[in-house]
């Protein structure tokens, strides 16, 4: 099928310059300037979008706050209808939305692909959620008393996403939050706005073809947009996916006004190889775990920890394996590795080879910023691998770039020390094929991570498992299993059905009457 660049700007009716704030399916004229977007595959403008004003922002949350007070009062099963239609609507314009997230953010287009793959299954995964909002009962000390919990929606949940994952960050928010009963308002990426205009313009579509209101989704362009939702009283909810540095920011702002937050933060994940690990297992996993989508996932692995005896072995390996890497344009799928995102991310993954040599760190399979034919928007770089130590400065930090540190150890308890000894807590895991090795692993002595794998990698989640993690990645969680309770807010009742009213604990109130 074709997938020209053309061709999918023309399918999702995305002009030269437009909005970039959007009340369900109807674009507002934006009051701030302009967002120019460029493309990191070949460095070519695809197209601007105008930001949101205070004005633009004001239209928008009434528009909201409006719809709220309609769609929370639909029966969750009605609400989940609709995002079963929104999940047709991605099914149906798969291959153009992977191939615009391919052309604005830069991965594959398998990876663009497999991404709107996310959209749809958290789509399924919440229309069945829509008939399971469960609420627990209780038996009251008091007699001839019934105590449950109900759950409730929160209000606009305000969603503000990282470039890397420029449509299914918000799909795993918003599709959650609409079958709860919440509206949505969502500040993108400022690197990838166009990704988020066509997904406001499929929903949109829905909502119109039902007759909703279309502050059940609304779009708000711009960086200052994020601080309008961040200071927000209105908003009892901010999902934020970024930086750590960011997200203090955030979560400071947010909680300053009692508000609640999301944090999806930073990642500095690593796999521990240990001696009886199935090193044909390991190879093609970490490999792709430390390239894939040229390293820009949170869940990207950044570190290998090698048993001593199997250490050798592994790098030359690793070593053989990145001599076969492709590195090209995401469009052509016979390459694995694309751009990076824009010139400042080339920048900070040369800074952070120079840091990590100037550290100690060896060279184990060099880099550089690749030139020439095909690689003129300057943002394609080789992967490289450093022999390194975990106590280096840059080794604690995430670099969004494909930089893999690997280093030795003699026991388990070591690589854990090793593994744990980081600021981050995102994704993790371990290869081996002893029960023992895995099972410690998985204690609450093992990973302090929030996701622990054993014999897969650490990149990539499924929805139906919560996704987030500990420590400096902020504690968040989204997408599956109970995570759907972080966009309701929790109610206890008791109800008395007898004529008589006692008192909790016993306790008597005499001559009262």
């Amino acid at each position: 099928m074709n997938t020209s660049l053309d061709k999918v700007l023309k399918t999702f009716n995305i002009k030269e310059t437009q909005s970039g704030v959007w009340i369900g399916g109807r674009a507002l004229k934006a009051g701030g300037p302009l967002i120019k977007s460029y493309s990191p595959v070949n460095g070519k403008l695809l197209g601007s979008v105008g930001t949101a004003d205070a004005a633009n922002y004001k239209e928008a949350m009434e528009a909201n706050l409006e719809a709220f007070r309609t769609w929370r009062t639909m029966p969750a099963p009605a609400r989940g209808e609709i995002v079963r239609q929104f999940g047709a609507e991605l099914r149906a314009m798969k291959r153009e939305l992977g191939a615009l997230v391919s052309y604005e953010m830069g991965k594959s287009l398998q990876e663009g692909m497999g991404e709107v793959q996310e959209m749809i299954d958290i789509c399924d995964f919440a229309v069945g959620l829509s008939r399971q909002l469960y609420g627990l009962s209780m038996h009251s000390e008091r007699p001839g008393h019934r105590m449950y919990e109900q759950w409730h929606p929160l209000g606009v949940v305000g969603i503000i996403s990282a470039f890397n994952f420029p449509v299914a960050v918000w799909a795993w928010n918003s599709a959650l939050a609409w079958v709860c009963g919440d509206a949505a308002i969502w500040k993108p990426s400022s690197k990838v706005p166009l990704c988020a205009v066509a997904c406001q313009q499929l929903i949109g579509k829905v909502l119109k073809a039902n007759d909703l209101p279309g502050g059940i989704s609304t779009l708000v362009c711009g960086n200052p947009a994020g601080d309008m939702i961040n200071n927000d009283g209105r908003i009892p909810l901010v999902s934020f996916t970024g930086s750590t540095r960011i997200g203090r920011h955030v979560s400071s702002t947010v909680a300053a006004r009692f508000g609640r937050s999301i944090l999806e933060l930073g990642g500095n994940n690593a796999i521990i190889v240990t001696e009886n690990a199935d090193l044909d297992l390991l190879i093609p996993t970490a490999v792709f775990g430390a390239v894939g989508t040229a390293a820009q996932r949170c869940t990207s692995t950044r570190r290998l920890i090698v048993h001593g005896s199997v250490y050798e072995k592994t790098l030359a390996n690793i070593k053989k394996a990145y001599k076969q890497l492709r590195i090209g344009d995401p469009l052509d799928e016979h390459n694995h590795v694309g751009p990076l995102i824009d010139a400042k991310a080339v920048q900070d993954y040369l800074s952070a080879i120079e840091k990590a040599k100037a550290e100690g760190g060896k060279m184990l399979v060099e880099g550089g910023v690749l030139e020439g034919k095909g690689y003129e928007s300057g943002c394609y770089v080789k992967p490289c691998v450093i022999e390194a130590k975990n106590d280096y400065k840059i080794v604690q930090e995430e670099t969004f770039a494909p930089i893999l540190y690997v280093m030795s150890y003699s026991t388990l308890d070591e690589a854990l020390a090793m593994h744990n000894g980081v600021p981050q807590g995102l994704s993790s895991s371990i290869f081996t094929n002893n029960m023992r090795e895995a099972e410690k692993f998985l204690s609450a002595e093992g990973s302090d991570c929030g996701i622990a794998n054993v014999n897969i990698g650490t990149s990539g989640a499924e929805v139906g498992g919560a996704f987030g993690g500990e420590k400096e990645t902020g504690g968040g969680r989204e997408s599956g299993s109970d995570a759907w309770k972080a966009y309701m807010r929790r109610q206890t009742t008791t109800i008395n059905y007898t004529d008589k009213a006692p008192l909790a604990q016993g306790i008597k109130f005499p001559h009262i009457s």
